[in-house]
């Protein structure tokens, strides 16, 4: 796999949540069999069992880390059964996660996927995982051994063309407008929702409708008036709904899941 040259640079992104050490031993187990690994943790407030938020913060991320880094998720409510394991290389990276569909917004034009070869584990000397605690003795070894380029995908895997599609529809562009929905609620309380910028470009004045609000677009939080509801385009590059110094989800009584409709009011 002359394509991969690893970074040595881990992410971690999970639904452990900040209670008690299971982040923290992914990390203890990575750094024991590389000590030079540099881990990082993208999130771990992922919204319990929702692997959607998982796999889009990842697919908008991953560009900001060096080629060559390796991708953890755990977002696992099958955990412990015969569901399986993914191994993914795209644009130089490498994302490991359940097959249950985190992965869905990578496995576009990836340049190589495959499930991992459960029987091949015993080249890195893995134990009798725990039924419950796979991204400890699984995901975190494999992780190490990759980012420490002692192993490749194709050492571990086995290629497939077979896995489950994510969660949620992709946007429908229909009659000048673009439906999506609310992908996840920041800490601030604004609205991520999942349609790209770059499926209303061509859009003259583009408005958002949510929760029976009309809402124009503008360019930043400060361009509204505090409590002022606003929609804009947000650093990670899709629409997203605010409330200007307050909190748009509890305003609008909104959240993951909820219809966001955009359509072009100009001429």
């Amino acid at each position: 796999m002359n394509d991969w040259q690893p970074s040595g640079v881990i992410t971690v992104t999970t639904d452990f949540g900040h209670k008690g050490p299971f982040a923290a031993v992914m990390t203890g187990v990575i750094v024991t069999r590389f000590r030079e690994a540099t881990v990082i943790d993208l999130a771990h407030d992922i919204p319990a069992h929702w692997p959607p938020e998982a796999g889009f913060w990842l697919s908008r991320s991953y560009r900001f880390f060096p080629v060559g880094t390796v991708h953890i998720a755990i977002v696992d409510p099958g955990v412990g059964t015969e569901r399986e394991i993914l191994l993914v290389l795209k644009d130089g990276h490498v994302f490991i996660a359940p097959d249950n569909g985190l992965l869905a917004p990578l496995l576009e034009n990836a340049d190589r996927i495959c499930r991992l070869d459960m029987e091949s584990l015993g080249k890195i000397s893995l134990g009798t995982p725990s039924p419950t605690f796979h991204g400890r003795d699984i995901f975190a070894p494999v992780a190490a051994e990759l980012a420490a380029g002692r192993i490749t995908i194709d050492d571990v895997g086995i290629p497939t063309d077979d896995w489950t599609p994510g969660w949620l529809e992709d946007p429908i562009i229909a009659g000048g407008r673009v439906t999506g929905s609310v992908l996840t609620v920041d800490a601030f309380g604004n609205l991520i929702s999942n349609i790209d910028a770059s499926l209303i470009e061509d859009f003259v004045n583009p408005i958002v409708a949510i929760a029976g609000q009309h809402i124009e677009m503008k360019t930043t939080y400060g361009r509204a008036s505090p409590g002022e509801y606003l929609a804009l385009i947000n650093s990670f590059g899709v629409v997203e709904i605010a409330r200007a110094e307050d909190n748009a989800a509890n305003g609008l009584g909104c959240e993951r899941g909820a219809p966001v409709v955009v359509s072009d009011s100009g001429d």
